[in-house]
């Protein structure tokens, strides 16, 4: 048995495993759990699930509707597992993806009751005695948090986002059950390591952690505002700390009117055409100016204020692109505008994203294919979300890796585009795109700039010159020692493991219930002992236990389905 640490064997936790497991086989993925083999790494005496097929009516649906419906019965951890993959075409089909994005965070609403008794947790006071009102219905309902409005008694009307409760067990008890999957999979499926599913699953827990953490929240939405403090056509909300903590989260009320409502908008007066202009500036500069930008833009979170003034909304998803990457992502863009395939890939060499498995000559031809693809389209009519989108997806096809938070940024550009263009039939992200992307290629060739840089790469070779000769001499006196190892670890070998283990068992009983029939065969030829019916009595009961053993190893072999 090979010992795997990573899997929690708790009452709790296995149950969970049943019941995700459960899940996974009624909508069809059977031979995957199989594949798995979980009852083998569990140690249990009995098997979590009993492998079966899936209804008829659930096997006519695509694979992507199964894991979308699969994912939704799961609950909370595993909605929000979905909503994150489905930023990633790296490693899911576009057709599964299209599926996840349709994915529902909504929730039946937690009873008010609940709801006030986790402010009175987090806050240390009834609600009734902080706030002059609190309103029973919910605004939205969702598997974090639940969202109420209100009013404080100094008069400002304000929303509560209130974490629902014990849903932090919830989803530690799923996370170390993803995390366990994961290994498995890296372990069990061919090729499953070029996906780094325990990657994925850590980067998914880091996420939903500090979606969780209301305080962080917080902070986001105060740098937000710091960020556009000197920009008058955008608002952020503000926070009201003394109201706030890790679960309750308590900010300006925002009455606006949503992006998409279209009509209102036009009869409040508002102008359409300032209000996609203004909403496209608003992102690019999170992007390109504070590498922080909000993660999930949809139409939800946006709302129009008088003076047709942008305000965002929720910031529990946001995405941070660094300076490294902020420059490679201004050099492959104006690389793909430029259509120049030489530049795109020396970008990639330059950032390492090539991998020694990518065949450049392919790649190049690929690149070049897509790129002929945009160019009899005129500047004006470019898609830039859309071309960033098939864009990774070109290279996804050469296991070349991108950071997730440009991914997330994929996505969101395809929603703030789509929804300038709902606004403004002539918007053209490109336009507004390019002021920004000129003056950061400018700054990037002052002088200023060019100084830093050199003292940055100076400091980088100065650190190395200093560790070199200690490293070199630490590695001399490793081999002098004998003390120079290399670790190998071999993959792949577990399935082939437990098979030779399974096999051996049964062999070992099969030869057992042989031994039992020979010696009570034997002791029927003799007259001595306790008599049944005239024959020995211990023959009879070796015959009878050898028969249960027999059956129960038939019944075994049956139903793993393998004569």
């Amino acid at each position: 048995m090979l010992p795997l640490p990573r899997f929690n064997r708790n009452i709790r936790t296995i149950r969970r495993y049943r019941t995700i497991l459960g899940i996974l086989i009624k909508y069809g993925f059977g031979h995957i759990v199989e594949q798995l083999n979980i009852n083998y790494y569990l140690e249990l005496g009995r098997k979590i699930v009993t492998l079966g097929t899936a209804p008829k009516e659930i096997e006519r649906l695509s694979q992507g509707q199964r894991l979308r419906l699969a994912l939704e019965e799961l609950g909370p951890t595993f909605i929000k597992l979905g909503q994150l993959l489905s930023t990633r075409p790296d490693l899911l089909p576009r057709d599964i993806l299209d599926e996840l994005k349709k994915l529902q965070d909504k929730v039946p609403s937690i009873p008010t009751p609940d709801i006030l008794a986790q402010i009175e947790k987090e806050l240390g006071y009834p609600a009734d005695e902080l706030f002059a009102e609190f309103a029973t219905e919910p605004i939205a309902a969702a598997s974090i948090a639940q969202v109420h409005s209100g009013q404080l008694k100094s008069g400002e009307k304000v929303v509560f986002k209130v974490r629902r409760p014990n849903i932090e067990k919830i989803v530690d008890t799923d996370i170390d059950i993803l995390m366990g999957l994961a290994y498995l999979v890296e372990h069990h499926f061919p090729g499953g390591d070029l996906y780094e599913p325990l990657s994925v699953v850590k980067e998914f827990r880091r996420t939903i952690q500090r979606e969780m953490d209301f305080t962080r929240e917080a902070r986001t939405i105060e740098r937000f505002a710091r960020n556009f403090h000197d920009d008058a056509t955008v608002h952020v909300p503000g926070v009201f700390w003394d109201y706030s903590g890790s679960s309750v989260l308590t900010l300006e009320y925002i009455d606006g009117i949503k992006v998409t409502q279209f009509e209102l908008l036009e009869e409040a007066g508002y102008d359409l055409k300032i209000i996609a202009s203004r909403g496209a500036d608003s992102f690019l500069k999170q992007v390109l100016e504070f590498g922080l930008f909000h993660g999930d833009p949809h139409p939800g979170n946006v709302f129009i204020l008088p003076d047709n003034v942008i305000c965002m909304l929720d910031y529990g998803m946001v995405g941070r692109i660094n300076e490294d990457v902020k420059q490679q992502l201004i050099d492959l863009l104006a690389a793909v505008l430029g259509r120049d395939v030489n530049l795109i890939v020396s970008q990639l060499l330059y950032s390492g994203e090539l991998t020694d498995e990518s065949n450049l000559k392919s790649l190049k031809r690929d690149l070049g294919e897509f790129i002929d693809d945009y160019y009899d389209i005129l500047l004006h009519d470019i898609k830039v979300g859309k071309l960033l989108a098939d864009f990774v997806e070109v290279l996804t096809e050469y296991r070349i890796k991108f950071p997730s938070d440009l991914l997330l940024l994929a996505k969101a550009l395809i929603a703030m585009e789509g929804m300038g263009r709902q606004l403004d039939p002539e918007f053209n992200m490109v336009a507004h795109m390019e002021p920004f992307i000129h003056r950061l290629v400018k700054e990037r060739l002052a002088p200023t700039s060019i100084s830093r840089e050199l003292v940055r790469t100076a400091q980088a070779y100065g650190s190395l010159a200093r560790n070199l000769p200690k490293d070199i001499k630490e590695f001399i006196n490793r081999v002098n020692r004998n003390k120079f190892k290399i670790d190998l670890e071999h993959r792949g070998l577990e399935k082939l493991i437990s098979d030779l283990d399974k096999s051996s068992n049964r062999l070992s009983f099969s030869l057992l219930i042989a031994a039992l029939i020979v010696g009570s065969s034997l002791i029927m030829q003799t007259d001595k002992g306790p008599m049944m019916f005239g024959f020995p009595m211990l023959g009879f009961l070796g015959y009878s236990i050898a028969g249960l053993l027999g059956l129960y190893l038939a019944i075994a072999i049956l139903r793993s389905g393998r004569l």
